[in-house]
């Protein structure tokens, strides 16, 4: 969900539509057929390091998550039966787009899909005057609902980025566990109230790392970090008389004030990070290697790296200072995906 308050000008030599068909040239001979099948398609994600944009954290819970197979099987089942429901809810209340239906949207999520090489799932808009879009279904079976407020306030390039997150929630196989958890919230829990509260609070701390893969995702999409972070600012606003007053640098202020004082364990309640990590995290993300690469662009940082910091500012809970400096190797995460202090 990229909501849930809860999403560059192009350099030379990138493509200026937003596709991911110029990577550096391969480090070594090895790597040939790799980055012939990366130019070639385009795509990126996945586990493999070569690869993977997806937060560390999130897939090490991922990894917990599906080790507890009888818990799965279950969730799995009861998704799948409320699938049908919401689905049939959405064909009656709103508009589902495809090439003869609200074309615009349709192409923009058509790109994100072929982007991210996943199936393209289907869309709705639905009328709200909240700025929200989420993910329902299984991972087979997905579908995407737009709130019509980001329809009306963002630029096709700022909805590539929101449909493009939505995409990465498909690719990254978030979706079973990301309806259940909505579930839950919609208090239509009576089917999985056997594994309520314990396994809410556990969703809540996947989901805010979860958050972070699928920001990657849009970026990835729209390849555009400043149009990224645009999209934050104007859901923290909501007013389109303002948005053109809004400065990123001193909104990410509020990140230092925002961890002082026992209101911020309230996010720990929250299925998304606070806004201001969000951005700060996005655009550590745009420093990486890889997202330099899908830019036609050399150098850039490990991923692993990147996370290690994600990691210290993400918690809600803080440990111990490692005393580490910027650049170090990242501790191994623990099989929760979670370092010490931090709230899984």
């Amino acid at each position: 969900m990229w909501g849930g308050l809860t999403v560059f000008e192009c350099p030379p030599g990138a493509d200026p539509k937003g596709t991911m068909a110029d990577f550096s040239a391969p480090a070594s001979e090895s790597s040939f057929q790799r980055y012939v099948t990366r130019r070639e398609t385009g795509i990126v994600g996945g586990t493999e390091e070569h690869s993977r944009y997806a937060y560390g954290a999130d897939l090490a819970m991922l990894r917990t998550f599906k080790r507890l197979k009888p818990v799965e099987l279950v969730v799995s089942s009861v998704v799948r039966t409320y699938k049908g429901v919401l689905r049939n809810q959405y064909l009656g209340t709103t508009v589902r787009v495809g090439p003869r239906q609200l074309p615009r949207i349709h192409r923009i999520a058509k790109e994100c899909a072929e982007t991210l090489g996943v199936p393209l799932p289907t869309v709705y808009v639905a009328n709200s005057p909240f700025m929200n879009a989420y993910t329902f279904g299984t991972d087979e079976d997905s579908f995407v609902v737009v709130h019509s407020k980001l329809v009306d306030d963002f630029t096709d390039e700022e909805l590539k980025f929101v449909i493009g997150h939505e995409m990465g929630h498909v690719q990254n196989k978030h979706v079973v566990y990301g309806t259940a958890l909505r579930l839950l919230k919609m208090n239509v829990g009576v089917w999985l109230r056997w594994i309520a509260p314990p396994a809410e609070a556990a969703l809540l701390a996947w989901a805010r790392r979860a958050e972070i893969t699928c920001d990657r995702a849009g970026l990835l999409c729209c390849l555009d970090v400043d149009v990224a972070m645009k999209t934050f600012m104007k859901m923290a606003c909501g007013s389109a008389r303002l948005y053109d007053e809004l400065d990123v640098d001193v909104f990410l202020e509020q990140l230092d004030a925002g961890r002082e004082g026992v209101g911020r364990f309230t996010e720990l309640m929250a299925s998304h990070p606070y806004l201001p990590k969000r951005i700060q995290a996005l655009r550590l993300f745009a420093e990486s290697e890889l997202y330099r690469g899908a830019l036609g662009l050399e150098g850039g940082r490990p991923l692993g790296e990147i996370d290690a910091e994600v990691n210290e500012f993400l918690q809600v809970v803080r440990g111990k200072k490692s005393g580490g400096k910027r650049g170090a190797a990242p501790a191994p995460l623990p099989e929760g995906g979670a370092q010490e202090g931090e709230d899984a």
